[in-house]
């Protein structure tokens, strides 16, 4: 969520003075209608979740659901900044934070969930003895805990250097809802960049590690490795859209520098790929390709189909 200097764009959806009425509101619809069809996707799984006792004890789906819950608030606030930021161009700065700031935490939070469930996953393939030990349901929450320490670690900061660094007149002014624009601090885009790289190569080299070190065992063990490979190949492409957010910021400077003139198409585009697309790959990846997942899920949306019909009569 980051804002080109001396543009009136904010990335990943931000409003450009150019942009026609027609334009602005068709992009509105669509972020907004793909946000209320992947949080309902969500939210069934999530109840589905809390509904069956086998996924409370089961360290993989406690992950899987705390990315579910994490998407939709990343989701729910990144739109809401979209959309406030088309509707009224600029905002107060104290409101502005209480949507950025979750919309970051969560964004950040997305690679290391996703680093500690290719790690769950390392130690059910290749050391299966010790996964009970290993692998415990108050770990696990042990482990979320981590990765919003983690997260909170690279973002609160800046707000104490917000405050120690600007007058209290500035909670009260009007900007455009952006980090760079509220976190404008030398030192907090120095630090926004130092750990995006920090997290882009941990989180690669867990992925990397864990994923090749399954692809071997997987062939050792004489398994279906080319149903393994195309696992990998599902998570590495989830992965990187995830991780995009980390480069983001390169990225638009050298999108921009090739297509001048476009930067609002670029914003827009990016905020489909980088916040959106990654919310609505993760059920799919790590939802309903699970068979037990799948297979109450099914049930679930039986008994609503049913109902309905049983109404129709």
């Amino acid at each position: 969520m980051n804002l080109t200097p001396g543009e009136s764009n904010v990335t990943g959806g931000a409003v450009s003075s150019r942009d026609a009425f027609v334009m602005a509101f068709g992009k509105n619809v669509i972020v907004v209608l793909f946000g209320i069809t992947i949080n309902y996707i969500n939210a069934t799984m999530v109840h589905t979740f809390n509904k069956h006792h086998i996924f409370k004890i089961n360290p993989r789906f406690i992950l899987f659901i705390h990315l579910v819950v994490n998407d939709m608030i990343q989701l729910t606030t990144s739109i809401s900044l979209f959309v406030f930021t088309y509707t009224f161009h600029t905002i107060y700065v104290y409101f502005c934070c209480l949507l950025i700031l979750p919309a970051i935490f969560t964004t950040q939070n997305t690679p290391l969930n996703l680093a500690f469930m290719a790690a769950e996953c390392y130690i059910a393939v290749c050391i299966p003895l010790r996964y009970n030990s290993i692998c415990t349901v108050k770990r696990t929450y042990i482990v979320i805990g981590i990765i919003w320490t983690l997260s909170s670690l690279s973002v609160l900061p800046d707000v104490v250097i917000l405050l120690a660094t600007q007058p209290l007149q500035f909670l009260n002014s009007r900007v455009f809802c952006n980090r760079d624009i509220v976190f404008r601090s030398t030192y907090s885009l120095k630090k926004r960049d130092a750990s995006h790289i920090l997290f882009l190569v941990v989180v690669w080299l867990t992925l990397f590690y864990t994923y090749f070190r399954i692809l071997f065992v997987a062939k050792a063990a004489k398994a279906d490795a080319k149903k393994a490979r195309n696992t990998i190949m599902l998570h590495g492409f989830q992965v990187l859209l995830c991780m995009m957010v980390y480069v983001q910021p390169m990225l638009i400077a050298v999108l921009t520098y090739f297509l001048p003139g476009s930067l609002a198409a670029i914003n827009f585009a990016l905020f489909i790929i980088n916040q959106i697309l990654p919310r609505f790959v993760n059920p799919v990846v790590y939802g309903f390709r699970d068979k037990t997942f799948r297979k109450y899920i099914k049930r679930y949306l039986c008994i609503v189909n049913c109902h309905g019909a049983h109404l129709r009569k």
